[in-house]
């Protein structure tokens, strides 16, 4: 089971809503989806009883994560997204060593970038892949980025920090369907913010592919030396 693990040290990053959006955008029948929130804050549990819809499943822990991702596993589900609390507890230690991909979301400010830095020194002292997505950014103006999205990008690449390519932009498509319970694809399947997810999405799903290839590759030439 491919398990992404949405994490930041910050509140207000945009790891609820990037889980719940891509989640939706990711479910169906033959790719069984699960939804795990482990903040206790509880806004995607939240979102799912508005929702009322089995889909994306949910399952809501703030301990035992890898019990229930066993759990899943068996009961066929193929994808696990899991919402953290924006802190170091342990639940976060937890969570990201059962990552397949750690998902970074940040805003494009000074306060990310600390709340960044923090989460990346987790993923790199369990060995696990991540990448940050500039998430929330000022829209494009002429296919140009923001000022303030293209600085913090650059600072991020001086740091050897995987960015995802793309952005998510500040739009109100976003609040707007989770409002009534639904992901962007659901509420406007022609809109910018769906196609934002979608691509993110795109992205996410070749990166995943390359790490479990990449695992593979180095099962298989262990079998050969062996």
């Amino acid at each position: 089971m491919n398990v992404l693990v949405f994490a930041s040290r910050k509140g207000g990053a945009g790891k609820s809503t990037l889980a719940a959006h891509l989640a939706v955008h990711a479910s169906r029948p033959s790719r069984p989806t699960l939804l795990v929130d482990c903040d206790p804050q509880g806004s995607v549990s939240a979102w799912h009883e508005l929702r009322g819809r089995k889909d994306p499943g949910l399952r809501f822990c703030t301990r035992g994560i890898a019990q229930i991702l066993n759990e899943a596993k068996r009961e066929g589900f193929e994808w696990a997204f899991i919402d953290t609390p924006p802190d170091t507890s342990a639940i976060i230690w937890e969570a990201i060593l059962m990552a397949t991909l750690v998902v970074i979301p940040a805003r494009p400010s000074f306060f990310d970038v600390i709340a960044v830095q923090n989460t990346i020194d987790v993923a790199r002292e369990l060995q696990k892949p991540y990448a940050v997505v500039l998430n929330a950014a000022p829209a494009r103006r002429s296919d140009a980025e923001a000022p303030i999205t293209a600085r913090m990008r650059e600072y991020l690449k001086r740091l050897n920090v995987p960015v995802w390519s793309g952005q998510i932009t500040n739009r109100g498509a976003l609040a707007l369907a989770l409002m009534g319970g639904e992901g962007a694809k659901e509420f406007d399947a022609t809109s910018s913010a769906s196609a934002e997810i979608a691509q993110l999405w795109g992205a996410i799903y070749r990166s995943v592919e390359a790490i479990n290839g990449a695992y593979e590759n180095a099962r298989a030439i262990h079998g050969t030396a062996a």
